[in-house]
Order: C-alpha cells, then sequence, then structure tokens
C-alpha cells in the first residue's frame, strides 16, 4: 500500500460499488474480479478503465454467511439481538486478520457483499482495536451516512445541486433551526439540543468504543459498566438542565411501560442506503408485546417489568445470580460496574437468562409502538438506533428510569466521611471563571452557523464539494482560576469541576439531595501543589470531557493528512461546543463548585501512556483502565452525610463553592 490512509475510502458512498473511483482525488482500487458478483464483472472495466492506484492482495474469501442474513437494504440496529450477532462475526472476521493487507482485502470483499449499515458499525470497531488501524481517525458519521442527522428535505436539495450545478459555484444548503415541530410543542423547545449533530455523534461513537458483543478483549474494558451508568447519568444532568433553562420541568421518568407515552416525536429523517423511512411516532403511542419474527425477536411487556423487577431485588438484597446459578454479593466499588453491565446487558452480563436485555429491547419495544407484530411491514423508529436515538424526548424519560435505577443502588453504599472527602493541609479560597470582555463567573452562549460536506455520503451523484449550513449552540471560550493554600510539602491533587442550576422549576433553592444530581463535570485534571499560595488556571478548551470543534466534524479528507502525525483526539467526546447550558438572556443562575483532592487516594497506575486525548470522563482512556480511582461521579455520586442540607454544608476546606451566571444572546 502506498498511502495507508487510503483505507479510509472504505467509508466513501457505501452503496457504490469499491471499484468505483473514491474521493476527490478519485482514487481507484484494484479489486480482485472474484470479489465481485456476477452481474458487475463487465461492468467493472467500462468504470475504471483498466486503471488503478491502489493495488488489493487477493485472498480466500472469508466466510460471511452469518452477515449475509441481513438484506443489503434492509435497515440494521444494535439493539436487535440478530443483528448484534451479525455484526459480531463480522468484527471478528476483520479482527482475525493477520496483516493490514489481510484486512484491508478482506474489507474490500465485504464492503459489497454485506448491508452497509453493518459493514460501517463492524469496520469502524474493528478500525479503533486493531493495533495496525486504531491511530487512524474514522470519519464522523455524519459523512459516511448523513440521512441520520439531516432531514429528507435537505438531502433532496443537496443532491439537486449536485446535479444541476457546478462545484465552484454550489451555496451551502441551509438547515432551519426548526424542522422537526413547531413551538405548539414545548417539547421542541429543546430540539436544538436533542437534535444537535455533535451531541449525537457523541452516542454513536461511544458505543463504538464500547460494542456490546464481540472478542472479550474489546469488550471487557476497565469500569465499562459504570462508564455506562455514569455517561448516561451525565446526558440526563446536562438534558434536565437544559430544560430548565428554556422553562421547562425536568425529565419525568418513565418506568411504567403499559403507560401512553405523552410525546410524540416526528423526526423527518428517511434512510438513503435502506428501505426505510423513518416512522413517526404520534403523542399517546403505547407500548406493546413485540413479536417480529423476520428478525427473530419476540418478547412481552411482561418480560421488561420482570428484568426490571430482577434488577431493583439485586439492589436490596445486595446479591445477584451468576450464570451458576449461585448467589454473588455485591461489594462497594464494584457492584456498580456489575449493576451497569446488566443493565445495558453485554456479554459481561453475569445472567442474561435471569436479568435479560432490559435496556436494549425497551428502546426497541418503543421504536416498534407503532407496529409491533409487522403486519404493516413498517420497521424501527429512531429509538432503535444509537445515532438517531437521542433526538427523541422519550430516550431522556425513559434513561431517566435507569439513571433511578442506579441511584436506587448509590443510595445502599455508606455516605463518604469527612476524611474521604478531605485533603489534609490543603485548602480553596477562592474561585472564579473569567470570559474575556465579561465581569467575572459570566459565562456566555450564542447561536453559530457551521458547514458540513455530506458529498461522501450521497451515493451516485456528481463529484464535488455538497456543504450543508445548520446553527447550533455555542460559547465564549472561558478560564477557570483557583486559589488554593497548600500548608504541606509539594502534593499533587486532582481539580474537579461542576456545575449546577441554583433553582429548580418552581424558582426555589435546591435541597442538595437534588442538586446533586444535576452535577455537570465539567473538567478534571492534576495539579502539584507547592508549599503556600498557589494560583491555578485551566482553558475551557481543555476539559477532560469534550473533544474540540473541528475534531467533533473533521472530514476524511483531514484524516487523510494525519498519516504521519499524531491525532491526539481519537473521536469519542462530548461536543466542545455543547460544554456549556444554553442559559437564559437574563442570566440563568447556577454554582460553580471547584474540589481538590487528595491524589494520593486518585491515582491509577497505568502500564504506559495512551497517545488518544480523549474526553477521558466520559469515554475512558483507550486500551488503558479509567484514569480515576474514584468512583465515577465522586463526591456527588452517593447521600450527603447527616446534617448536610445545602450545598454549601457539603463543602470541606478543599472544596469551594461561588454563584455563575450563563447568558444567552438569541442572535
Amino acid at each position: 500500500m502506498s498511502n495507508r490512509m487510503d483505507i479510509l475510502h472504505l467509508f466513501d458512498r457505501t452503496m457504490e460499488p469499491m471499484y468505483m473511483p473514491k474521493g476527490r482525488e478519485r482514487v481507484t482500487f484494484d479489486v480482485p474480479l472474484n470479489y465481485l458478483s456476477e452481474n458487475v464483472e463487465g461492468f467493472k472495466s467500462i468504470t475504471t478503465g483498466g486503471t488503478s492506484k491502489v493495488p488489493i492482495k487477493e485472498m480466500s474469501l472469508p466466510d460471511i454467511r452469518i452477515p449475509l442474513q441481513l438484506g443489503r437494504q434492509e435497515p440494521f440496529s444494535l439493539f436487535i439481538p440478530k443483528h448484534r450477532e451479525m455484526a459480531t462475526s463480522l468484527i471478528d472476521t476483520f479482527l482475525d486478520m493477520e496483516t493490514f493487507d489481510d484486512f484491508l482485502s478482506t474489507s474490500i470483499y465485504c464492503r459489497d457483499q454485506v448491508n452497509p449499515q453493518m459493514f460501517v458499525y463492524a469496520f469502524s470497531v474493528a478500525m479503533l482495536h486493531r493495533p495496525d488501524t486504531r491511530d487512524i481517525p474514522i470519519p464522523p458519521l455524519t459523512e459516511i451516512l448523513p440521512e441520520k442527522y439531516f432531514d429528507k428535505r435537505t438531502l433532496s436539495r443537496a443532491k439537486k445541486m449536485a446535479n444541476l450545478m457546478p462545484e465552484t459555484s454550489r451555496p451551502p444548503v441551509e438547515i432551519p433551526r426548526e424542522f422537526t415541530a413547531s413551538d405548539l410543542d414545548e417539547e421542541h423547545r429543546v430540539a436544538y439540543w436533542r437534535e444537535d449533530i455533535g451531541i449525537n455523534l457523541h452516542h454513536w461513537h461511544w458505543h463504538l468504543v464500547y460494542p456490546f458483543e464481540g472478542n472479550i478483549n474489546i469488550v471487557n474494558k476497565d469500569r465499562r459498566g459504570e462508564l455506562f451508568y455514569y455517561m448516561h447519568h451525565q446526558v440526563q444532568a446536562r438534558y434536565n438542565c437544559e430544560r430548565l433553562c428554556n422553562r421547562l420541568p425536568r425529565v419525568k421518568r418513565f418506568h411504567n411501560w403499559r403507560e401512553p407515552i405523552q410525546e410524540g416525536y416526528f423526526p423527518k429523517l428517511d434512510s438513503l442506503v435502506a428501505d426505510h423511512v423513518w416512522p413517526a411516532r404520534p403523542a399517546g403511542a403505547v407500548i406493546k408485546d413485540v413479536h417480529r419474527p423476520e428478525i427473530y425477536l419476540s418478547y412481552d411487556v411482561q418480560d421488561l417489568e420482570r428484568w426490571r423487577d430482577r434488577i431493583y431485588e439485586i439492589i436490596h438484597t445486595g446479591t445477584y445470580i451468576d450464570s451458576r446459578g449461585e448467589r454473588v454479593p455485591l461489594t462497594e466499588f464494584e457492584g456498580i460496574n456489575v449493576l451497569g453491565n446488566i443493565m445495558e446487558s453485554s456479554i459481561l452480563s453475569p445472567n442474561r437468562s435471569v436479568y435479560g436485555d432490559l435496556h436494549n429491547l425497551v428502546h426497541m419495544a418503543i421504536s416498534y409502538c407503532h407496529d409491533p407484530d409487522h403486519r404493516y411491514l413498517e420497521n424501527f423508529g429512531i429509538m432503535g438506533e444509537p445515532a438517531t436515538a437521542m433526538r427523541d424526548p422519550i430516550f431522556y424519560r425513559f434513561h431517566g428510569f435507569t439513571d433511578r435505577v442506579f441511584l436506587e443502588y448509590k443510595n445502599t453504599l455508606p455516605e463518604y466521611s469527612l476524611q474521604q472527602l478531605s485533603f489534609a493541609g490543603v485548602e480553596i479560597t477562592d474561585i472564579w471563571v473569567q470570559t474575556p470582555d465579561q465581569s467575572a463567573n459570566v459565562l456566555t452562549t450564542f447561536w453559530k452557523q457551521s458547514d458540513i460536506d455530506l458529498s461522501r455520503g450521497l451515493d451516485f451523484i456528481p463529484r464535488g464539494s455538497l456543504p450543508v449550513r445548520f446553527t447550533h449552540l455555542f460559547h465564549t471560550n472561558f478560564t477557570y482560576s483557583i486559589v488554593a493554600i497548600n500548608r504541606n510539602a509539594p502534593r499533587r491533587g486532582t481539580v474537579r469541576i461542576f456545575i449546577a442550576p441554583k433553582r429548580n422549576e418552581r424558582g426555589m433553592l435546591y435541597e442538595f439531595i437534588e442538586q446533586k444530581e444535576l452535577m455537570i463535570e465539567m473538567d478534571k485534571f492534576t495539579v502539584l501543589l507547592g508549599p503556600g499560595r498557589n494560583t491555578i488556571e485551566r482553558k475551557s478548551t481543555d476539559s477532560s470531557v469534550t473533544i474540540p470543534f473541528e475534531k467533533t466534524f473533521r472530514s476524511l479528507d483531514e484524516n487523510r493528512s494525519n498519516d504521519n502525525e499524531e491525532f491526539n483526539f481519537c473521536g469519542c467526546g462530548w461536543p466542545q461546543h455543547m460544554l456549556v447550558p444554553k442559559g437564559t438572556e437574563e442570566g440563568f443562575p447556577m454554582e460553580l463548585f471547584i474540589m481538590i483532592s487528595d491524589y494520593t487516594g486518585d491515582e491509577v497506575q497505568q502500564e504506559e501512556p495512551t497517545r488518544c486525548r480523549d474526553a477521558v470522563s466520559y469515554c475512558g482512556l483507550r486500551d488503558r483502565k479509567y484514569p480515576d480511582a474514584r468512583p465515577m461521579g465522586y463526591p456527588f455520586d452517593r447521600r450527603p452525610r447527616a446534617g448536610v442540607d445545602t450545598l454549601a454544608q457539603f463543602l470541606t476546606s478543599n472544596m469551594a463553592v461561588t454563584d455563575i451566571t450563563v447568558r444567552h444572546t438569541d442572535i
């Protein structure tokens, strides 16, 4: 191979055959004839003209009978067990290839044979986990399958423009800020957040890093079950804060699966690579027993309720049933990890036959509520797909339920003592945030327009840039400042930064027991405290939670230019442009909490450093242990000690809190 990054062209126009030119450079691959279907062998010579730039090693064809059970035009979902089985088989095929050339050759063969959406998922997982490709950043899904993020009207206009206008004169197709509903639906006030491209890309990429099934070495990552809990917990905290900014109440959890779903959702999405129109869900829909024999999926609402009750039984007995049928106690520090693996139901679940597949199959039950027995030949809705599920209001109501389950468990654990929270000899005396040209402790947000090129995701149209312009929330960068006194010799500490709304939807000050569940982690980093007074500054752009805006929307061309460079951000992370809640025009009151914890209780011994600078708080460190020995969410993940009713009463000398304001400019 002349250029290792050419493998990224397998993401280009997934319905066009591999022998067709790829990318702006019109790269061609010398695809072996026996890789092609009979009906296109003759077409190959016409299309390529017999020229080739990238030679492909000819290999024995892999056994892909299992992935081939899903048709090329069928929709694919990670939440469907049969689909996961097919995708896992394909991932294993890719991971089993001994060399890079073998992997490339096998992938090229499989790409034109199997379901394109399954291929993109399995190929992406393999790329992230193979030693010879894990440093190659995969392009965002917006560029590969844009129909999961942009409405059908936008895509239709882009296609028309490509056919009627030369590349040099194509203006951006502008997406209106409101296209899925009007202000008659109060839930639409937060559609800008739910439908944000970066947020939905984060959810998709997180599931690439943490696949449900497959080789145990890629599934069994450090504290994976706990991270499933914490990442989704932070999503809930952020969403609830966003609702408060828009004068909406916090999410009402969806735990009675027999009551009508109050919220409707009309996604306006339409698949380009499958016979799949994303169906709408009108208000008042009800979950029913699912019987979809075409995908080997059949279960009742009663099954979901039974699994839910058994999970609650784990929490309140403090034990779970393992695969041998034996009772195993939940431990204080491992219990949350076990519970997360059971709730998500990856292959790490200790007993799927007892605890089922609750999270995934509730997603599917909601996504099939319009046609649970396939009588209308309809496919699943957007709750059935990780790349689209976060657009739907019911996602947050359902995850309000899962978050409450984890909270129920956390409430069984002993409270943190003053000793576990304190850092002897360290005192924070002052904290503030500074935004340029603003008073101290004021954060500012505004609307911003950005462009994405869709040309690589729209098949069988003329080549050339096809920009789409969308509007999203953004904020002015800012800096944290911390003054800390260290009365010891030099000591290392971990700075933990959170923000939370100060008042509830009724305008009342929060009790600590409620406010702690709305704490949004903003950053976490280590510092060396010298003796005496220390002034610590930290830029918001260095957050351990986010990846930069340009990495969220990086293009495939930018990826290819990094072949011999260290690409620090490997893709997983909350989008930087959504770090700060929207706020309000008059100013939304929040509280900034900063703590410096004792690094001797935080430290994790790693085998070697990693090249990735992913958003470690939500994504962990690739191929390494989670870089914080404390429970995720510390110090807010447990009940407060006796006598603590407010955030101020919770503080120890190594903590500080101050009022901040988030002001939004609506232009």
